[in-house]
């Protein structure tokens, strides 16, 4: 009797076991197949998006991104990492004109084409002025973190790592924005780019001078041989060096820096405000006078202030420019 209870307990266990397995085999592959379904989903609905585009569309952004200009629109765009194609960076500067102008006019519509002339300029570089302050923000955010880029690669290197693996270990343990183009940097040399050619997109990408003597160190290196981690090392310790002492040149400028920028911005702020406030005010500026029978005056007197707020701003910003 013993024997029996044994015996039924162990085919009722081995059962147990059998219908174990084949549900968790089962889970498995649902779970499995649910994720490759959403995968299949996002791509069938990538394809479609693409399928559905015009033929004008995608014809209009090869033509325009093999141009000259297109071609150096992509590289502001890559450099500020704003995922647009050229045609549609166009689109965006046609849209912000368009619509800028119209609440120019709606805000001020007793002289039409001057609220549309005004509100039109304004738009059309309001794209420009974003790229401008995203690459900056960007390059910023880059040099400071290349001191911890390259000790991070000195220590691979010391380590046994090769070029391409303390490359790697960058993209993998530092913050973005450096994270992000070394990422790509080892993704191009996995397709098979030569690392020269990789580091030499990185740097189109990022204008760093900085930047540019580590990718020379690196590629002299490759050529002749030598210790690229005491190359890197001393590199590393001239960078914060340079890091440094431009903090510290950039916080005893910053008063004339802002009060550059503040004191040439306050006349046009002013001018557009006086404008949609009361433009007969503006407009006085070019109307007949009684020895002039066409508004010169006010053209040149408008010249004249463009001129030397335009000349004050630059030589400000000279002064505060000091290079390391």
């Amino acid at each position: 009797m013993p024997q029996m209870l044994l015996l039924g307990g162990g085919v009722l266990l081995l059962i147990l076991l059998i219908i174990g397995a084949i549900f968790a085999v089962t889970s498995e592959r649902s779970l499995v197949d649910e994720r490759l379904g959403k995968y299949l989903e996002e791509e069938k609905t990538q394809v479609e998006k693409a399928q559905g585009r015009s033929v004008v569309t995608e014809w209009l952004n090869r033509r325009v991104a093999s141009s000259s200009m297109g071609d150096r629109v992509a590289r502001e765009l890559a450099r500020a990492d704003l995922k647009f194609k050229v045609a549609e960076y166009y689109a965006l500067i046609f849209i912000s004109t368009v619509m800028t102008a119209l609440l120019a006019l709606l805000l001020q519509s007793s002289v039409p084409w001057a609220s549309l002339a005004i509100g039109g300029v304004i738009g059309f570089f309001i794209p420009r002025f974003y790229v401008k302050r995203q690459q900056g923000v960007r390059l910023s955010k880059f040099n400071d973190q290349l001191g911890d880029m390259l000790n991070l690669m000195v220590n691979g290197l010391r380590a046994g790592y090769s070029t391409m693996q303390a490359m790697e270990a960058v993209s993998r343990e530092l913050p973005s924005p450096i994270s992000d183009e070394f990422h790509r940097v080892v993704q191009e040399m996995q397709i098979g780019i030569p690392m020269e050619k990789a580091l030499d997109n990185l740097l189109r990408r990022i204008p760093s001078d900085d930047l540019d003597f580590v990718v020379t160190a690196i590629n002299v290196q490759r050529e002749v041989g030598g210790n690229l981690s005491e190359i890197l090392d001393t590199i590393s310790f001239t960078i914060r060096e340079r890091v440094r002492i431009k903090g510290e040149i950039r916080v005893m400028t910053a008063q004339v820096r802002t009060s550059g920028t503040v004191l040439s911005l306050i006349p046009v702020f002013l001018s557009l405000a006086l404008w949609f406030v009361s433009p007969e005010y503006i407009s006085s500026f070019f109307d007949e006078n009684p020895f002039i029978s066409q508004p010169l005056c006010g053209i040149i007197a408008i010249s004249f202030i463009v001129g030397m707020v335009s000349a004050g701003y630059f030589a400000m910003m000279k002064i505060a420019d000091i290079e390391v």
